[in-house]
């Protein structure tokens, strides 16, 4: 199955307080159409866990052409590249009911040992994804963020229980939810995010409390979690003013 389709109808746990699909949930959404073509190529959670190996995302890039908003039917549609090295990118397309092209994203994955928490090599997973070299992939594959000059606004977070995942680390949907909140509610009330793109450094546990960093110029944006001095992640992108 060398793509992944699915489609659903937006709800209200889906979207923000301006009734538009919410950042997180459109990684949620990836992250869900991943895991399920992962299963079907056996390369799923309970097969990787055998092998003492779990799926970790490392970069994210997501382009939004529009917002769907609240009852709006979303399709989504995936598929993974050839491994380069250690990375499995994967790619997504989200479309409306009428085949409108809502937006697209590019994401690049790793193997990681459970345990000692170190990066594994391809082995013979690389083996079971599908040869999609006849496919075009809708964008670039994701880059660093751009940094941002500014003023800075500094807060504290300390991850909580909804912040965690089966992994045992901040999952990384909600990195997006933290920076939309540092970014705060009149910008996105005023804006949404047209372009989202998130550089995963190194993994947030329960106990370690992160500084963020948000940064606002114009239609420029960045988000940065810092504990101590070492950067966890980085959320960037461009802003879009809502239309009404």
């Amino acid at each position: 199955m060398k793509i992944y389709r699915d489609e659903f109808v937006l709800r209200t746990c889906n979207c923000d307080f301006q009734g538009t699909w919410r950042p997180s949930a459109i990684l949620e959404t990836m992250q869900e159409a991943a895991g399920m073509h992962s299963e079907i190529l056996g390369c799923g959670r309970e097969p990787l866990l055998k092998k003492n190996a779990v799926w970790i995302l490392t970069r994210n890039d997501v382009r939004m052409n529009r917002y769907p908003r609240v009852g709006e039917r979303v399709r989504v549609e995936t598929f993974p590249m050839p491994n380069r090295r250690w990375f499995f990118p994967r790619y997504f397309i989200f479309q409306a009911e009428s085949g409108e092209k809502l937006g697209c994203a590019s994401t690049l994955w790793v193997l990681l040992d459970p345990v000692s928490r170190k990066m594994l090599p391809p082995g013979d997973v690389a083996d079971l994804i599908p040869d999609n070299s006849d496919l075009t992939p809708p964008m670039g594959m994701p880059a660093a963020v751009e940094a941002v000059e500014g003023e800075e606004k500094i807060f504290s977070r300390m991850p909580g229980y909804t912040d965690l995942d089966v992994n045992q680390h901040v999952n990384n949907t909600r990195y997006a939810d933290w920076a939309c909140d540092a970014l705060g509610v009149e910008c996105m009330r005023e804006n949404c995010l047209a372009t989202m793109q998130v550089n995963y450094h190194a993994e947030v546990l329960p106990d370690q409390a992160i500084t963020l960093h948000a940064i606002c110029d114009g239609e420029k944006y960045q988000v940065s979690g810092y504990r101590e001095d070492k950067l966890h992640f980085e959320l960037g992108g461009c802003l879009a003013r809502r239309k009404s």
